[in-house]
């Protein structure tokens, strides 16, 4: 009897990104799988999550999560990231669902010439405030536009919610010392960059190549994320910390979740990425799904791409 034939991938079948619910953080409990769920114990319980449904799952402390598990999330095209006490410290995070390498090399190639590197952080700063910039800024120019709209943001939220704000300042290692406001912005800002760390990697963008922010791991993930911090975060965390420090982490989560919900955010996140790129919709589309799947890994040359998986030592 002949075998099955293999079933196809198709790519526009596969769940986008832009589809699931925002990020779901876990601490000081146990995941693992039943069926397409992840089930997730604690002392009160157990809750199931349709892993089709979620983009980020925010690992905290004291997490024990099975192989199975982790499976069903790259299966599903979750991204998975290991996160520090109280959300404010990135560790790691897992793989996306992308296997075509196309958006990274767009990307890097935009990355690697100083030219088109600032067209992008032109179009980023363009896009991040709204306005026209002056293309004969230098990026040092730039950089103190960027410092003096952040600080009037910052004041201007300090007035409307009535705090004394003496400015943008805290440590990791003394965090209890940051006060309240400071506390809530690390803890808002991590939130939105596990988001836009899962929209980086699940469409085949790499978060270490940053055009503004450069040097670092997620220096992509910055750069995408500046262009919502005044908009959501700071309002956010400037209302929430006027409430007081009491599990104040937890609810600047949760309000982090229902402002992400509210303002569609999880749409506008892989478009802005492609604008910024200067990549227009028909090209984005081409990108990510005018790749075979199944295709065998290609070889580069300066003759152009060959096809992999044979031997080619007859010259062929």
């Amino acid at each position: 009897m002949a075998a099955p034939a293999k079933k196809r991938v198709d790519l526009h079948s596969l769940p986008r990104f832009g589809d699931g619910w925002t990020f779901l953080y876990i601490e000081h409990s146990k995941i693992d799988r039943d069926g397409g769920v992840l089930a997730i114990h604690d002392a009160k319980g157990v809750v199931g999550v349709p892993a089709a449904a979620l983009c980020v799952l925010m690992l905290g402390p004291g997490v024990n999560i099975s192989h199975a598990a982790i499976t069903l999330a790259v299966d599903h095209g979750m991204s998975v990231v290991w996160i520090g006490e109280q959300g404010v410290r990135f560790y790691a995070s897992g793989q996306g669902e992308t296997t075509s390498s196309a958006n990274l090399e767009r990307q890097a190639t935009a990355w690697a010439a100083e030219t088109t590197r600032m067209e992008v952080v032109l179009r980023l700063y363009r896009m991040r405030f709204k306005e026209p910039t002056n293309p004969t800024y230098t990026l040092q120019q730039l950089r103190g536009l960027e410092g003096a709209r952040v600080r009037d943001a910052y004041a201007k939220a300090a007035v409307d919610h009535g705090i004394s704000w003496s400015g943008r300042n805290y440590k990791q290692a003394a965090w209890s010392a940051a006060d309240p406001v400071n506390r809530a912005l690390s803890a808002a800002n991590a939130c939105l960059y596990g988001l836009c760390h899962a929209a980086i990697v699940s469409t085949g963008f790499s978060p270490a190549l940053g055009f503004i922010h450069t040097g670092r791991a997620h220096s992509f993930v910055y750069d995408i994320a500046d262009l919502y911090k005044l908009e959501v975060c700071v309002p956010l965390a400037f209302s929430t910390a006027r409430q007081g420090l009491d599990g104040l982490e937890s609810r600047v989560r949760k309000a982090c979740r229902d402002a992400f919900y509210q303002s569609a955010l999880i749409g506008r996140i892989v478009p802005d990425i492609q604008r910024a790129l200067g990549l227009t919709p028909e090209t984005a589309r081409l990108l990510v799904h005018g790749v075979d799947d199944e295709r065998i890994t290609g070889i580069w040359g300066p003759a152009g791409v060959i096809e992999g998986g044979q031997n080619h030592g007859n010259g062929q």
